[in-house]
């Protein structure tokens, strides 16, 4: 005799992911030409770090040009948007078949402290946007003597 456990968790993620497949499936739309569907958007990949005076935010933007790029930084959030061309390519004696994502993209990071936006460093090299956000004063990591007379007093 076959005993079998019955798992609702691993049916229930199974269901998911056959969901995520069947919308993702539904909102690409199809090249007229190749009949190959491909994605609506993409976004980038983005790090984002303390280094202590400093947030460090990363984007991964690889194939793109700096002048195909937008980035805006406001005090609580940094805006990184642009757009990937898509290349027209044909071959004749062969198959050909593109997992390159293309379109616009806007991706808006929401920065843990306020920095100041007007003393921003930018690179972009290799494909990797690197943006040095300075904080403002008043979060900067200051010592506090924290009085702990005042709670025996209080306990008194």
């Amino acid at each position: 005799m076959l005993v079998r456990y019955w798992q609702p968790w691993r049916e229930m993620d199974l269901m998911r992911r056959q969901f995520d497949q069947l919308f993702n499936e539904l909102t690409q739309p199809v090249d007229s030409q190749s009949q190959q569907s491909y994605p609506i958007t993409w976004n980038p990949a983005i790090e984002l770090m303390d280094a202590g005076d400093n947030i460090v935010v990363r984007a991964q933007l690889p194939g793109m040009e700096a002048k195909d790029l937008n980035v805006e930084v406001m005090k609580e959030a940094v805006s990184i948007a642009g757009e990937r061309r898509h290349e027209q390519k044909t071959e004749e004696n062969g198959f050909f078949k593109s997992e390159f994502r293309y379109g616009q993209f806007r991706r808006v990071v929401p920065l843990p402290v306020a920095v100041q936006n007007d003393k921003v460093e930018a690179e972009y090299k290799d494909g990797i946007l690197t943006l040095t956000l300075p904080k403002v004063e008043e979060v900067r990591n200051k010592v506090v003597k924290v009085d702990l007379t005042a709670s025996e007093q209080a306990a008194a």
